[in-house]
This record gives C-alpha cells, structure tokens and sequence, in this order.
C-alpha cells in the first residue's frame, strides 16, 4: 500500500515538473513581435479561430494604391483568458464573421512580412470586439502599403533581449 502511494507521488511530481516546464518555455510578445511600434488599420475579416494557444485571425487590407494585402495574427491572449474577460468562443466568433470589417491594432512578426499579432479588434463604431493585449500609442497606418514593417534596428534589439542568459547566476 505505502509503495503504490509512494508510486502516485512520484508520478505527480514529474507531471507538474512536465507542466511547469513547458509554461516557462512559452513565448513571450516581446520577442516574436514588434509591441513597441503598434499600427492600426482597417481589415477586412477572412476566418477568426478561437483556438488554443491563442486565437488565430487572417484578413485582408488595402493598401493606397489600391493592392490587396493578406495577413495572419494571433492575439495576444489565449481563449482562456478572453473568456474570463467576456470574449467567449461564441461571442468572438458571431462578432467576427468573415466579410467583417474591423480596426485592428497590430504588432507585426520581427520576421517582417504579414505576420503579427493583434491586440485589439473594434469595430466600424470604435468600439471594442475584442481586446486582447495592451495597446500603447499605436500609429495609423492605413493604406501604408506592408502597415509597419520592423526595422535592422528593431530585429538588432530583439535578438540581444533573446540572447540574455537568464540562467546565468545559477551556473
């Protein structure tokens, strides 16, 4: 008896280390994305999913020379935690139907191209749909062919805070 418990502890310890391994192993915004030169624009919704381990969102923007522009995003919290704030599966889903126009604030890949995440998504009157992250001074870039596209200088930043040694005082 005190060997089967002694068994089921042992197995609980490895999965909550299993666990908590790969929560510090998540990525962080910061680093995947440019946050610090959030951009809005007017979007046109193609699919929003609500999946884990954060919602996906691709639309479609135009640019000012009249160009259509395809871009995929995720937002900045997981399901989880838009639940708790009111955005359930399906109200997202019912708010964000493809054909949707909406404004969205984005952080785009420090990989560039049309890739990034999204903050927060309002619709036609301003108003909130869905707010997923913390938006800071985000510039309008409306029909700026690419939105904001990072800098040699902002992947150069990304790459040092990535290359930080946070193991360093346990060597």
């Amino acid at each position: 008896m005190q060997m089967r418990y002694f068994t089921k502890t042992v197995w609980l310890v490895v999965c909550l280390l299993f666990v908590s391994v790969s929560g510090w192993a998540h990525h962080g915004q910061g680093l995947s994305f440019d946050t610090s030169h959030m951009w809005t624009t007017w979007a046109t919704v193609d699919e929003f999913h609500y999946i884990n381990p954060h919602p996906a969102i691709t639309f479609s923007r135009v640019d000012k020379n009249g160009k259509v522009e395809h871009w995929s995003a995720e937002c900045g919290n997981n399901p989880s935690r838009m639940a708790r704030d009111g955005w359930t599966k399906t109200r997202s889903l019912a708010l964000l139907k493809p054909g949707t126009k909406v404004k969205l604030y984005v952080g785009t890949s420090l990989a560039g191209g049309f890739n990034g995440i999204v903050n927060r998504i309002e619709n036609e009157k301003g108003e909130a749909i869905v707010e997923t992250g913390e938006v800071r001074n985000a510039a309008d870039m409306q029909g700026v062919p690419s939105g904001y596209q990072p800098t040699a200088a902002d992947k150069a930043k990304a790459a040092a805070t990535a290359a930080i040694d946070i193991y360093k005082d346990e060597k």
